[in-house]
């Protein structure tokens, strides 16, 4: 039987990657594609959902919900890593915004249609969680799982020198989600950096007239020149796709139960995620922390679930 699944992403090239594995996976029922504020912008970020799911047309459409815009935001320029349209300056048709629902309303009405039935795939900043959690007091414990990806243990950040972007962008509601009665599991710069792609992954990618195909490899060409010419990287990570194949194949990774919480202030510090990790721990477990992967099995599961994708297409 599928697992029910809502996917809360900011598109961005690898969430991007992401959603072409997830859409086609049989193991999924993706109910909802929901777009959140981070690397791109409110109002980009919840087009490139529309936009990703008009082009791959799976066979099962989901509700798609919008980005609220956050009054704080910090200036974070996803463009250098992901091209002005976040996905690569692929020149995808721009969609038009149907329906336009709220991110966290389509969360709380999808999981309270199927209470302790669906995942939910965190591949953003945790806003529109910390959102739906607060129409309801008893909304959390509703949730079948909560997979984010975000944070560190003991890598340091990738925006700031103590902060992952995702925990960056909106620190409160990550320290509202942690602090949350409910079940969840957070897939860390720690283990998404250990399963990096290089150029030649392009020569296994479907071919160019499948729809998955075409936008891949215009993506991830760009990824890989925009890597090496602003970073000096010869590969590439996909964070949010990590988080997924955590969902899909949970034996390649281990996992500990550990006590974390954010950090919501500080010149320095803002977004840092902080675990207690002292001999004696006065804080109690409140999630599963993924510590450990088979980086080569991941990346060979990424390949094969590209290419599953491209033969529904």
């Amino acid at each position: 039987m599928a697992r029910k699944v809502i996917i809360d992403c900011d598109p961005g090239i690898d969430d991007a990657v992401a959603l072409c594995i997830a859409l086609f996976d049989p193991r999924l029922e993706v109910l909802a594609v929901t777009a959140v504020e981070g690397t791109m912008p409110a109002d980009r970020s919840s087009r490139n959902v529309q936009t990703i799911i008009d082009q791959l047309d799976p066979p099962r459409l989901p509700r798609i919900g919008t980005a609220t815009s956050l009054d704080d935001a910090p200036a974070i320029d996803g463009t250098l890593l992901n091209g002005s349209d976040g996905l690569g300056n692929a020149g995808l048709p721009l969609s038009q915004l149907h329906h336009r629902h709220s991110s966290d309303k389509i969360i709380y009405d999808e999981v309270r249609t199927a209470p302790d039935e669906v995942t939910l795939l965190c591949l953003g900043p945790l806003t529109n969680l910390s959102l739906a959690l607060k129409r309801d007091p008893e909304f959390g414990g509703q949730i079948s799982r909560i997979v984010a990806a975000g944070g560190s243990v003991s890598v340091g950040g990738n925006v700031t020198p103590a902060a992952e972007t995702n925990m960056y962008c909106d620190p409160l509601s990550a320290r509202i989600a942690f602090r949350s009665a409910t079940t969840k599991t957070l897939v860390p710069l720690d283990i998404t950096r250990r399963v990096a792609l290089t150029m030649d992954v392009i020569d296994e990618l479907p071919p160019a007239t499948t729809r998955v195909g075409r936008m891949l490899r215009q993506m991830l060409t760009f990824a890989f020149r925009a890597h090496h010419q602003v970073r000096g990287q010869e590969s590439i990570y996909l964070n949010g796709v990590i988080a997924l194949l955590f969902l899909l194949q949970p034996e390649l990774f281990e996992t500990e139960e550990m006590a974390g919480d954010v950090e919501i202030r500080g010149d320095l510090t803002k977004g840092a995620t902080i675990f207690d990790r002292r001999i004696k721990r006065y804080w109690l477990p409140n999630m599963e922390v993924v510590t450990e992967v088979d980086a080569e099995a991941a990346k060979d599961c990424i390949v094969r679930g590209l290419l599953a994708a491209g033969r529904s297409t």
